[in-house]
């Protein structure tokens, strides 16, 4: 059964990347303790980021890219990979609070097509997209998370 998507995140400093979630991302979390192997299952409530922190990263959704597609009758070729990207309503006021709070990003924000967007410094870490969209979203379409069953209103084979 599904539940849910657990991204991960790898660090060449997991407690600066923790402690940027927990401290300038304000995500909310659980905490695994020092090796994270609690096994509790409902975290030790420790706030350290030298602790396997666990974040709630909020509503999200997935969307699948080509590996090569064409601008302007140019073609482009990527690696297949996975990306993160955080969205938010407000771009602008969101890289202004993200900076008040200690963010740092690569330039200015720009146009993309799809929306706005800005670069976000992870330290430790791979950077992030944050972005403002222009297309629909998935992660607001109301209702339960995906069907947690193989199970659904198919006819059953006999």
């Amino acid at each position: 059964m599904i539940t849910a998507i657990h991204t991960l995140v790898y660090s060449d400093d997991p407690t600066a990347t923790r402690a940027f979630f927990k401290d300038v991302l304000q995500w909310p979390f659980v905490s695994e303790g020092d090796r994270g192997d609690a096994g509790t299952g409902t975290g030790t409530g420790g706030q350290d980021p030298a602790d396997w922190l666990i974040f709630r990263t909020g509503p999200s959704e997935l969307g699948v890219h080509p590996t090569v597609w064409q601008v302007d009758g140019t073609d482009h070729r990527s690696a297949t990979h996975h990306a993160i990207a955080v969205m938010c309503d407000d771009l602008d006021a969101t890289i202004a609070e993200l900076s008040d709070r200690g963010a740092s990003f690569a330039g200015d924000a720009t146009e993309m097509g799809f929306g706005r967007g800005a670069t976000l410094h992870v330290p430790g870490a791979d950077d992030m997209l944050l972005y403002q969209p222009h297309h629909a979203t998935a992660f607001d379409l109301g209702g339960d998370a995906p069907p947690t069953t193989l199970e659904d209103d198919r006819p059953q084979r006999q």
